[in-house]
C-alpha cells in the first residue's frame, strides 16, 4: 500500500506545483496591469490575494476528494488496506508457529 499512498502524494504534490505556478503567473500579471496603470497596486495585491486564497481552499477539497475517489477505486479493485495485509501477515505468521509446533510434536 506504500507504493498507492506515493502515488497519491506524487498526484498532490502536483496539484500543489500548479497551484503556485498559477499563484505566481498571476502575480505577474496583476504587476503588469499595475505598470499600464490599470489598477493600482493595492488592487493588485487584495485581487491576487484572494484568488490565492480561493485556489488553496479549493486545492483542499480537492485533495480530500481526490483522496477519496482513489481509496474507493481501489476498493472496488479490490486493492486491500495496509491494515488487513498487516492482520493476514500475523494470521499466516501464527499458522506457521503451529504448523512447526505440530512437526515438531510428530518428530518426538
Amino acid at each position: 500500500m506504500d507504493k498507492n499512498n506515493d502515488w497519491i502524494k506524487q498526484l498532490l504534490t502536483i496539484g500543489v506545483g500548479t497551484t503556485s505556478l498559477m499563484a505566481e503567473k498571476l502575480r505577474e500579471a496583476s504587476e503588469q496591469l499595475v505598470k499600464d496603470g490599470k489598477i493600482d497596486s493595492e488592487e493588485a495585491k487584495g485581487f491576487v490575494d484572494e484568488i490565492v486564497d480561493r485556489m488553496k481552499s479549493e486545492q483542499g477539497n480537492f485533495e480530500d476528494q481526490m483522496e477519496r475517489q482513489l481509496r474507493n477505486i481501489l476498493l472496488d479493485l479490490g486493492v486491500p488496506r495496509q491494515s488487513e495485509m498487516d492482520e493476514l501477515r500475523g494470521r499466516i505468521d501464527r499458522l506457521e508457529r503451529q504448523v512447526r509446533d505440530l512437526e515438531n510434536k510428530l518428530w518426538r
